[in-house]
This record gives C-alpha cells, sequence and structure tokens, in this order.
C-alpha cells in the first residue's frame, strides 16, 4: 500500500510544455512537479544510472516509475497516451461506458518509462453512491501481472490479489467488446475490490467507500480509450484524490 516518499529525487528539467523525468515525458498537463514513485508504496525512486535502466525502490527494488497523475482533462489523457511505445502493445486504458448517472472522470495515472511503454494504468472516476447518495471514488487500473498498483490501490502489499484468489464463483462482470470478463471480490478493509483478468493483464475496480461496490451488482461496460474512432463526450470533475502519484 502506498506509504510517505523517502530517498533520492529524480532530475527534473522543463523541455517546452513537457516534463521530464530523466527521459520520461509527463505531459504538458502535469502541475505536480512530483519524482516517479514506487507503484507498490509510493516511495521516491532511485533513477536509471550508467550501470542500470531500471528504476529502484529502497524497499521492492527494479520497478516500473509511476508517473504524476495526469489531471482529468483531454489534455490530461492525451499526455498518457503519449507515453504508449508505437512498438508495444501495453495496457489498455478502461473506462466505464456509459459512466454511471452523475459520475465524472477524475484523473489518470500512468506506470513506465519511454525505454518499456506504459507497464499499468489507472482511471479515476467520482460520482454518487448508489447507496445512500454521499460522494464515492473508482479506479479502475489495468496493468501486466507484477507491477503491483492495482493491489496497492487495494490497500494490500502483494503485487496480486492473493492467496485464494478466484476459488470461489466470480461475483460481477467486466464487458468489453463482444466478451464478458468475471471479476472476484478481493478482501480488503474500507473499499470495495473486485479483480481479474483480461487478456492477460489484470483488470481491477477499486470503489471507496465499501458500499459503492453495489455499482457492479449490474455488468459494467468498458471502453479501451486508446481505441481509434471513438467520439466520447467524457465529463471531467476535479482530480481524485485516490489517484496515486499526485
Amino acid at each position: 500500500m502506498f506509504r510517505p516518499r523517502t530517498g533520492k529525487t529524480a532530475h527534473t528539467s522543463h523541455q517546452g510544455n513537457t516534463l521530464c523525468h530523466s527521459g520520461v515525458s509527463v505531459g504538458q498537463d502535469s502541475h505536480r512537479h512530483a519524482p516517479a514513485a514506487c507503484p507498490r508504496c509510493g516511495r521516491t525512486l532511485h533513477e536509471p544510472t550508467a550501470w542500470s535502466s531500471a528504476w529502484r525502490c529502497d524497499w521492492h527494488g527494479e520497478v516500473h516509475p509511476l508517473l504524476p497523475a495526469f489531471s482529468p482533462s483531454r489534455d490530461g489523457l492525451d499526455g498518457l497516451l503519449r507515453i504508449y511505445r508505437p512498438d508495444t502493445a501495453g495496457v489498455p486504458v478502461w473506462l466505464p461506458w456509459p459512466l454511471p448517472a452523475g459520475w465524472l472522470v477524475a484523473g489518470f495515472a500512468g506506470a513506465g518509462d519511454e525505454r518499456t511503454g506504459v507497464r499499468a494504468c489507472a482511471v479515476a472516476l467520482a460520482g454518487p453512491n448508489p447507496l445512500g447518495g454521499g460522494p464515492a471514488d473508482m479506479v479502475v487500473v489495468a496493468e501486466e501481472p507484477g507491477v503491483g498498483l492495482g493491489a496497492a490501490l487495494a490497500g494490500l502489499d502483494s503485487v496480486d490479489p492473493g492467496a485464494g484468489f478466484a476459488s470461489a464463483p466470480a461475483i460481477a462482470t467486466a464487458c468489453f467488446g463482444k466478451h464478458d470478463f468475471p471479476l472476484w471480490h478481493v478482501e480488503s478493509p474500507d473499499r470495495a475490490v473486485f479483480a481479474g483478468e483480461v487478456k492477460g493483464r489484470w483488470l481491477w475496480l477499486v470503489l471507496w467507500p465499501d458500499t459503492a461496490g453495489a455499482l457492479l451488482v449490474e455488468p459494467i461496460a468498458l471502453r479501451d480509450l486508446r481505441d481509434p474512432g471513438q467520439d466520447l463526450d467524457l465529463p471531467f470533475g476535479a482530480v481524485s484524490p485516490r489517484l496515486p502519484a499526485r
């Protein structure tokens, strides 16, 4: 789970409208000039050296760098998409669509760099809790195995859903294209967590408070925001406090 950052701060420099972290393009909308962080604990990373191209966390060793969060805006989404390498598949940028009634897009985050491409992606949403009507938050994560961003948001110390995952029947469903993907409940304090696998990559949906998990009583349809030809009028709100690396 995320903890206060410590350790060496990556070098930052301004080049035009892009903030760069040792060659990692963060995007022109970034107003939080934070260093790259560990996707598992949020600590500041040791940047690559002449002897190693890896980013290192004092606690978790070599990791994929978690970049400062991108703002909830078209520029923020474009900033995230710019760090996808054309020669790598990357991970989906999942968005529930249509959004639940009254919900807004509340920002984006990504882990990876120009060498590896995006290995994990988070899309934050905010809106009314279907039970009680108070405020609620959701973060949808797509990631390659071993990154650990979804587990960190879920409040887990592991990089995956943990022992016993998928041993019981699935309790929710995500839909993409013409396919349904089962989701299992993951035990976690003070939030509702669902996880599954889509085409070899983890899909996590983390909701606060736990009663907001009622949104998944019905199957949740997803769009991949990387796909061309989508004319989605995305409603943007304030940046989510749930996003890592803010």
